[in-house]
């Protein structure tokens, strides 16, 4: 079961690093993955068939965050 979900910020190369969230981000693309580590692994598929793949590291950068998703029936400590 899935348990993560690895959102990436797609912002503008002027767009400080620390300012690159939901609310600054020319997109924002979302997967599920099963793992904290497949969150840094798991999304350069879906970033690949944006079309704002081609500017990627001319005009603009990627910022990666990671949720815990809430899984019915499971509790955590």
């Amino acid at each position: 079961m899935n348990a993560f979900l690895a959102i990436v910020y797609i912002c503008a190369l002027t767009t400080p690093v620390h300012s690159c969230d939901e609310a600054s981000a020319q997109d924002v693309l979302q997967v599920r993955v099963g793992s904290e580590m497949a969150c840094m692994t798991g999304w350069q598929e879906v970033v690949a068939r944006s079309a704002l793949a081609e500017g990627v590291g001319r005009d603009s950068y990627l910022k990666t965050r990671c949720k815990r998703l809430a899984i019915p029936g499971v509790e955590r400590p």
